[in-house]
C-alpha cells in the first residue's frame, strides 16, 4: 500500500512538470492525420510514470527484492528511452523492435523467462514473443484519451491481487508501483486529456506488464494452466492488436507501421458511442477479464481450461462482429 500510495503521489506531482517540459522542448502531439484531438497536446507523460514507478520502488520496496528487479528496470529503462527518442524525433519501427528485443534479452539472460517446456531455447522464444507482443499491444492501445493508462491500471490491480493471494511479494511491489503511477497519470490523461503518455509511457507499461506476467507464479497449480491467467488479464490489448493486425493485412497494409482509426475503441465510436463512453466500456471489459483471471487462479485445471476457452470463443465472436459484420453493415 505504501508503494502504491507513493507512486500515485509522485505521478500526480510529476505529470504537470513533465507537461511543462514537453511544452518547453516542443515534444507535443500535433493534431491531424489519424489523431483526433483538435489542439497540440504535450507528450512525455510516460516520463512522469516511469519516474514515479522507479522512485516508489527505490524508496519503499523491500531491499531483498530490489536486487531481483534490476534486470526488469534496466529493460524498462531501455524501452522508455526509445520511447522518449521516438516522441522527440521519430524512430523507424525496426529500430524500436530491435530495442525491445534487446530489452527482452536482458530479462532472459537474467533468468526472467517463461519456464513452460523446460527447454531454454523454446522457452526463450516464447518469452521474447510475449515481451515484444505485449509491449507493442499496449503501445497500439494508446489511441484514445485515458485508454492505455486505464487498462494498465486495471491489469496492474488484478496482478496485485493475484500476487498478494499467492505470496508473490516481488510481483506485488512491481504491480503496486505500476498501479499508482498509472492512476496518477490518468488524473491528467482522462478525456479531455491534458497530456499524453507518448511512446515513452506506452512502451514502458507494456514492458512492465509483460515482465510481471512472467514473474507471477501460482504454487500448487500446473504450470501450463497458470499461463492462462496473465493472458486473460491482458486479453483486451491482445484482442485489439489481433483485430488491427487482421484488419490491416486484409486491406493490404503493413500492420506494424500503418496508423489508423481501426482499433476497437474507434469501432465503438463508429457504432454511436462517445469517446469517453467507448473508453469506459473497454474499462469494464478489462475488469471482467480480470475477474475471470481471479476465478482461474482458484479452480482446478479442467475449470480453468473451460474458462480460458470461453474467453477465447467470446473473443473470436467479437473479432468477427467488429471486423467482418461491421464491414457488411
Amino acid at each position: 500500500m505504501i508503494i502504491f500510495v507513493m507512486a500515485l503521489v509522485f505521478a500526480i506531482g510529476a505529470t504537470p512538470v513533465a507537461r511543462r517540459l514537453a511544452l518547453h522542448t516542443g515534444i507535443v502531439a500535433q493534431p491531424g492525420g489519424h489523431r483526433t484531438h483538435q489542439t497540440p497536446v504535450p507528450l512525455l507523460g510516460g516520463v512522469a510514470m516511469y519516474g514515479a514507478f522507479l522512485l516508489a520502488l527505490i524508496l519503499f520496496a523491500d531491499r531483498f527484492y530490489i536486487s531481483q528487479v534490476i534486470s526488469i528496470v534496466v529493460g524498462a529503462t531501455l524501452v522508455s528511452f526509445l520511447g522518449v527518442w521516438d516522441d522527440r524525433v521519430g524512430l523507424r519501427a525496426v529500430v524500436k523492435l530491435v530495442g525491445q528485443i534487446l530489452a527482452g534479452l536482458i530479462l532472459i539472460v537474467s533468468g526472467v523467462s517463461v519456464d513452460l517446456f523446460h527447454q531454454p531455447l523454446l522457452d526463450g522464444m516464447i518469452t521474447m514473443f510475449w515481451i515484444v507482443g505485449i509491449t507493442n499491444a499496449m503501445n497500439l492501445l494508446d489511441n484514445m484519451d485515458g485508454l492505455s493508462g486505464g487498462v494498465a491500471a486495471i491489469a496492474s490491480a488484478f496482478f496485485l491481487l493475484l500476487a498478494v493471494e499467492n505470496g508473490q511479494y516481488l510481483v506485488g511491489s512491481l504491480s503496486a508501483a505500476l498501479l499508482g503511477a498509472s492512476i496518477g497519470f490518468l488524473v491528467y490523461n482522462f478525456n479531455p486529456a491534458l497530456i499524453f503518455m507518448g511512446d515513452t509511457g506506452s512502451l514502458f507499461i507494456g514492458f512492465m506488464l509483460a515482465a510481471v506476467g512472467i514473474k507471477l507464479r501460482f504454487p500448487g497449480h500446473p504450470l501450463g494452466a497458470t499461463w492462462f491467467i496473465p493472458i486473460i488479464v491482458l486479453g483486451l490489448p491482445i484482442f485489439d492488436t489481433t483485430l488491427v493486425f487482421i484488419s490491416r493485412v486484409r486491406r493490404g497494409l503493413n500492420p506494424l507501421t500503418t496508423p489508423g482509426a481501426d482499433h476497437i475503441s474507434h469501432r465503438l465510436v463508429a457504432r454511436g458511442f462517445s469517446r469517453r463512453e467507448a473508453v469506459l466500456i473497454l474499462y469494464l471489459v478489462a475488469g471482467a477479464l480480470g475477474v475471470v483471471a481471479l476465478f482461474n487462479a482458484q479452480v482446478d485445471v479442467a475449470e480453468s481450461f473451460v474458462a480460458f476457452v470461453t474467453v477465447l470463443v467470446v473473443g473470436l465472436v467479437a473479432l468477427y462482429q467488429f471486423e467482418f459484420q461491421m464491414e457488411k453493415s
